[in-house]
């Protein structure tokens, strides 16, 4: 099943990560006590820890959907449930997950390392910015000259 094609515009994945010394270098939100959306109670990545397993291995991110650990389906666990599966779970670690797939037009969420097909930000707002400086200055000289 590793990078099939789901419904929906997800895509699932197996994942294997060895443990590091601090674990397997991502947080985790979620469970049936702290739904990220109402009536979901799925745990999802929350943050890669920069230079932990995770991060090495480059294919987890940060709002993809782990629906099984070592085979053990997450589903309607309470959060310190899924914390101590994760940390309970060995040296050698199987992560299902369902990646959102982003469309072609604009970004799916919180991915990264990918390009989003659009304008970085700064494209946009640096010019803007510009104009905005040059207006204020061409409108204080002419009022200057007008006083």
């Amino acid at each position: 099943m590793n990078g099939s094609v789901a419904g929906g515009g997800v895509s699932e994945e197996v994942i294997r990560l060895t443990r590091g010394p601090s674990g397997l270098g991502f947080n985790i939100v979620g469970g049936t006590d702290q739904q990220v959306d109402s009536n979901d109670s799925s745990i999802y990545v929350s943050r890669i820890k920069k230079d932990g397993p995770a991060h090495l291995d480059g294919r987890l991110q940060e709002g993809d959907k782990i629906l099984a650990i070592n085979g053990r389906d997450l589903k309607n666990l309470r959060h310190m449930d899924a914390v101590e599966l994760f940390k309970n779970a060995g040296y050698d670690v199987s992560l299902k997950i369902q990646h959102r797939l982003q469309p072609e037009n604009g970004p799916a969420g919180h991915r990264g390392g990918g390009d989003s097909g659009g304008l970085p930000l700064a494209a946009i707002l640096v010019p803007g910015l510009a104009l905005a400086a040059a207006a204020v200055w061409i409108l204080l000289r002419y009022r200057h000259r007008m006083m």
